[in-house]
């Protein structure tokens, strides 16, 4: 785990873009085990990023608040009594203790165990014990707010950033982020079940976002699920019909695809009539999207049936019905958030099924997970070894193969056959971020969605 101690950002910019070759996929295993490397991540990513903090239905009243966050600094998302939804830095201004220590509750503010400093649900320092003994007046707590991070909400879902340069979130997260967000709503409004799932799997925090973009391992890895009948590697994974979307900042969906045949045939039934295609299906096959779906996904991305990551961590399954935030804990941990969705409008046994089912699948719990999780953390352990590092991995799956189709709703997209274009648009994105010292080198230098072959 990460000690905390600081370590000098030693590697220039010519140093990290040696570090993955887009040209021809190949990776530089030290990405998965150099502290400098992860300290500069701290400061080049995760601070300067939008960074997903909770949903809407977890800050239901005036005094709720979450306590989430943005690489390892910690943050308060808290409604205050006006409504306004606040992500303040958990670390009082006088000698930096914790204020909250519990996940998530409800306060009428926030008051330090350690000199009894009290701050408002904004952030303001409204009270100070011995205001006018021990400091004599003489403290002016106008200047000792909490500090804030920028927050802004999109589709209920609140991502905050460190950065005052960001751009804004609807602009970061752009067609891709969008819709992968769009992905967890299609069917209608939906709220967290209470109980985030937490866990610690020993392996570096990108290793867990590429393996989302990576449906080549699943009859491998999860050979015993299926024989165990949990689910039908044949009718999920579609190896023939997978698209891939590339877009902003590195945010990417990959995986199965409904084929344009296919959708133009859903595109002419009713609701009704999808609901009853829906309820025709296997146990745990995503739903047949209603027609407001596509006003939110786009034409294109409404046939994804794959798994988006908005950029740098946070993970929506297939089925829009859990996300999963992996947050670095040094080079060599991840602890893994899962946050399970259901329809705010479904019945309470429904929601139960829902919440039965997914806890079989991805979490501490879940079959697909602790195959997952032994992968990651063999991978990430090579990573350190002197020889084995030296090796590099090879990510070149489908390169040069494909050609990127842009789609009416501004969707730069490849389609066909699996492969590896969202782990190489993930590194390639994240040395750009690594290499650009602030925002304005970021934005001039970051690569746009492609076109073309790729």
């Amino acid at each position: 785990m990460a000690d905390g101690t600081a370590h000098p950002a030693s590697w220039d910019r010519a140093e990290i873009q040696a570090l993955f070759d887009s040209t021809t996929g190949w990776l530089d295993r030290r990405v998965l085990s150099d502290e400098g490397l992860y300290q500069l991540e701290l400061e080049r990513i995760f601070a300067r990023s939008w960074n997903f903090m909770c949903h809407e239905s977890q800050l239901k009243a005036p005094g709720d608040y979450v306590v989430s966050y943005i690489g390892e600094d910690q943050l308060i998302v808290v409604r205050d009594e006006e409504g306004e939804v606040h992500a303040l830095l958990n670390t009082c201004r006088h000698r930096g203790n914790a204020l909250c220590r519990a996940e998530q509750g409800h306060a009428k503010s926030f008051v330090c165990s350690y000199h009894g400093w009290n701050y408002g649900l904004d952030g303001r320092l409204i009270g100070v014990p011995g205001l006018s003994t021990f400091y004599h007046g003489d403290l002016d707590k106008s200047r000792l707010g909490l500090a804030k991070a920028r927050i802004e909400s999109h589709l209920g879902f609140y991502f905050a950033t460190l950065a005052p340069d960001a751009p804004s979130l609807h602009d970061f997260l752009g067609v891709t982020g969008r819709t992968g967000l769009a992905m967890v709503c299609a069917n209608g409004e939906v709220e967290v079940v209470e109980g985030v799932q937490k866990n610690v799997i020993d392996c570096n925090w990108k290793i867990a976002v590429d393996n989302l973009f990576d449906w080549y391992h699943v009859p491998y890895s999860h050979a015993s699920a299926n024989t165990a009948g949990f689910f039908d590697i044949a009718r999920i994974q579609f190896p023939k019909s997978q698209m891939v979307m590339l877009g902003e900042y590195g945010h990417a969906i990959g995986g199965p695809v409904i084929p344009r045949e296919v959708q133009d045939q859903i595109d002419g039934l009713s609701d009704a009539q999808r609901g009853e295609m829906s309820r025709a299906q296997p146990e745990g096959s995503p739903r047949i999207r209603p027609k407001s779906a596509t006003d939110l996904m786009g034409p294109e991305g409404v046939r994804s049936q794959g798994h988006p990551n908005i950029f740098p961590n946070l993970w929506v399954t297939i089925s829009g019905t859990q996300m999963c935030l992996r947050l670095p804990r040094g080079p060599s941990h991840t602890e893994l958030w899962w946050f399970t969705l259901v329809p705010k409008a479904a019945p309470p046994q429904a929601k139960r099924e829902i919440v039965r089912r997914m806890n079989h699948v991805f979490g501490p719990a879940g079959l697909l997970e602790q195959d997952d999780g032994e992968n990651w953390s063999q991978s990430t352990r090579s990573a350190r070894g002197v020889a084995s590092r030296g090796l590099g991995q090879a990510l070149s799956m489908g390169l040069g193969r494909d050609e990127v189709r842009v789609g009416a709703g501004g969707e730069h997209y490849v389609e066909g056959l699996i492969g590896e274009h969202g782990q190489r648009w993930l590194y390639r994105a994240w040395t750009e971020w690594m290499s650009a010292r602030d925002w304005a080198e970021l934005e001039a230098t970051r690569s746009a969605p492609p076109t073309g072959l790729i």
